[in-house]
């Protein structure tokens, strides 16, 4: 098979498991063993000099991550690789132990495929130098197809263990932030893990830290995720988490996705704290900390964050979608002398300076627990720290398909034509510093808001999101916009416009 298929991003994905229909395995034996020499060439190529390497190796609770992991571990070891199975555990983790003392593994392999379906898998890669980019995993796999060997002496496969060492970090930064042993002591704390991997954060942080979790629900892993999809996004999850809250009158919720790199919480009023939310509640923490600092996010955040980051302080810089792509960003300013302290996305994947720039969602929370456990003593809630956040009155996004094959040129003429066309619209503005799409800004008359017309990363559709700080300002620019997309005839509008009448 083209091993290049498997690529997703900075992931490698694919169907580990038979039982959806049209869906058929391609992560066979066969893929995951040349996959796992694929990445034992790369390291050597990467430090040829270098002939003992140490490579830890983790898995979330999917049902076909065990068996993943053997195939992998096995491969690696026959190239001389040095493997260590560490059993269940998050994807912040596993980049983690490169770097905690006393690991220091020289790379890690994560088998996940995040709050992908059941039958999903797939690996993510980390060295001391974070996680691999795009044209690494298209190494790898390039590697994965070829005949190649490194030539070391065969290696091992043994059994270890980090997350307890990864939960006491975490456990000891919010001891350590508040003085005292048990800072959580008089609060509750519910945690919804989804059957995921981040069940381990109620027995190895909160009760260490005295928090009551009585109401925590689903935290036996359990890969067939039977309760509800792990994916702090996912409407049925959240609606879970809030449950929580409010039948166990909680401080604070939390909710993982199911490898533990993104998270979403609940305030005690029963209010979500995800997207714009969760970006504006990390912003006020770390603009206290840090006066002026630069926050970068996707290109969808809300016009409403915009101003909540300037009147706190600090600088926007509303950059693309994907994970990778803001978490780079921020990183590239540090080095161009603009200091940023935070990188995070409307999904829930954060990074923050202080924290590799890795995107952890265990630690995002962490943060959120130091911030409770402060405002008991200082006199303040979590609720106040955004309390002037101005939130949309309505916002959708609507996905339209691109009915061609080749569809990233047809894509940007789509986009290319609208910015023409939105120059010369009474009513409309271009957004200004827009790094993705078409960004206009509406005024009063006109739909009392925004919208950004997108070229998805990696498939053939394109995202359109509208947001109104107005009742019925969403229809108003559906209603303007409809006609003009209409006219392209490989752009499949239907749903929006159904929406618009």
């Amino acid at each position: 098979m083209d091993y290049q298929k498997l690529q997703n991003g900075s992931d490698i994905r694919g169907v580990a498991l038979e039982g959806i229909e049209g869906q058929h395995v391609n992560l066979t034996e066969q893929a995951c063993r040349d996959i796992g020499r694929g990445f034992a060439l790369w390291l050597r190529a990467r430090e040829p000099d270098k002939t003992a390497f140490r490579v830890a190796v983790g898995r979330d609770s999917r049902l076909s991550g065990e068996t993943l992991s053997g195939w992998i571990c096995q491969a690696m070891a026959a190239e001389g690789l040095c493997v260590t199975e560490l059993g269940l555990a998050s994807t912040p983790a596993m980049f983690m132990c490169t770097v905690a003392e006393g690991y220091l593994y020289d790379a890690s392999v994560m088998i996940t495929a995040s709050h992908l379906p059941f039958n999903r898998n797939g690996f993510k890669f980390f060295t001391k130098d974070g996680g691999l980019e795009k044209r690494d995993i298209s190494a790898i796999l390039s590697l994965a197809a070829s005949d190649g060997r490194t030539g070391l002496p065969a290696g091992s496969v043994g059994r270890g263990e980090f997350m307890p060492a990864y939960a006491n970090i975490l456990t000891q930064k919010v001891r350590a932030a508040a003085g005292r042993e048990h800072p959580l002591s008089g609060f509750r704390v519910v945690v919804d893990a989804g059957n995921g991997a981040g069940g381990f954060y109620v027995d190895s942080v909160l009760k260490p830290l005295g928090a009551d979790t009585a109401g925590s629900r689903y935290l036996e892993p359990d890969g067939r995720f039977p309760n509800h999809i792990p994916n702090p996004e996912n409407e049925t999850a959240m609606a879970s988490i809030i449950d929580a809250v409010r039948e166990n009158h909680a401080d604070l919720g939390i909710i993982f996705d199911t490898d533990v790199d993104r998270a979403g919480a609940v305030l005690s009023d029963g209010s979500e704290l995800n997207r714009n939310r969760i970006i504006a509640m990390m912003s006020a923490i770390l603009l206290r900390d840090h006066p002026g600092t630069t926050i970068v996010t996707d290109s969808i955040t809300s016009t409403g964050l915009a101003a909540f980051i300037k009147r706190h302080g600090g600088i926007h810089r509303r950059f693309q979608r994907g994970y990778r792509n803001v978490i780079n960003e921020s990183i590239r300013l540090n080095a161009a002398g603009q200091d940023s302290q935070l990188a995070m996305e409307t999904s829930g994947h954060g990074a923050l300076k202080e924290n590799y720039f890795l995107d952890d969602g265990a630690y995002l929370v962490t943060k959120l627990l130091v911030e409770l456990a402060r405002g008991k003593k200082e006199g303040y809630t979590l609720e106040s720290l955004i309390a002037d956040l101005a939130e949309p009155a309505e916002s959708r996004e609507f996905r339209m398909n691109l009915l061609l094959d080749n569809f990233k040129p047809y894509g940007q003429s789509v986009i290319d034509a609208l910015n023409a066309y939105a120059q010369k619209q009474p009513g409309w503005q271009l957004a200004p510093d827009n790094f993705e799409g078409v960004r206009v800004n509406l005024d009063k008359a006109h739909g009392d808001g925004w919208f950004l017309l997108r070229l998805s990363l990696h498939d053939p559709l394109m995202p359109l999101n509208i947001e109104s700080d107005s009742a019925g300002g969403v229809l108003t620019i559906a209603r303007e916009l409809l006609p003009f997309l209409q006219g392209f005839d490989k752009l499949d509008t239907a749903a929006l416009a159904a929406f618009a009448g």
